[in-house]
């Protein structure tokens, strides 16, 4: 039996809407990182880039425990000596939601080109709209299994 290569005349970059809402970060962030990838497809290679067109929506209501809300910390550096900068998720949750999705969906996929390829297709919006109604994106539904 050969082993299938996928092209790209193959792949078709389809568009998926994750409504955030009341979900998990890490049950958002996984799927995301699924569909991104395409190991949804029966085309999937780790090496190729044959995934999905995400929209994530309502990125600010999502369900976080309040514990990982105080003690989930982000850093970041800025090059300079002491230059190191801390800040906690219910800080950067209010701050910038979007960012809390995108950081951990990057940190799901791959390193190198390939991961920062399949990043660029991940949009995230804090609230319920978004202009990409022109893609007709189809909705993708989690089960949600926290209790409100």
């Amino acid at each position: 039996m050969r082993t299938f290569t996928p092209t790209p005349a193959d792949v078709t970059h389809a568009w998926h809407i994750i409504d955030a809402e009341g979900l998990v970060l890490g049950r958002v962030a996984t799927e995301a990182a699924h569909l991104l990838r395409g190991k949804h497809k029966p085309t999937w290679a780790p090496h190729f880039d044959g995934g999905d067109h995400i929209v994530v929506i309502n990125a600010s209501a999502l369900s976080i425990s309040p514990r990982k809300l105080a003690d989930k910390t982000y850093y970041r550096h800025s090059g300079y000596p002491g230059g190191i900068k801390s800040e906690s998720l219910e800080h950067l949750l209010a701050r910038n939601p979007e960012r809390v999705v995108r950081l951990a969906v990057k940190g799901m996929l791959p390193k190198g080109a390939l991961g920062r390829r399949q990043l660029k297709r991940l949009r995230v919006y804090p609230g319920p709209t978004h202009p990409h109604i022109a893609q007709q994106p189809t909705m993708r539904a989690l089960p949600s299994n926290r209790a409100r």
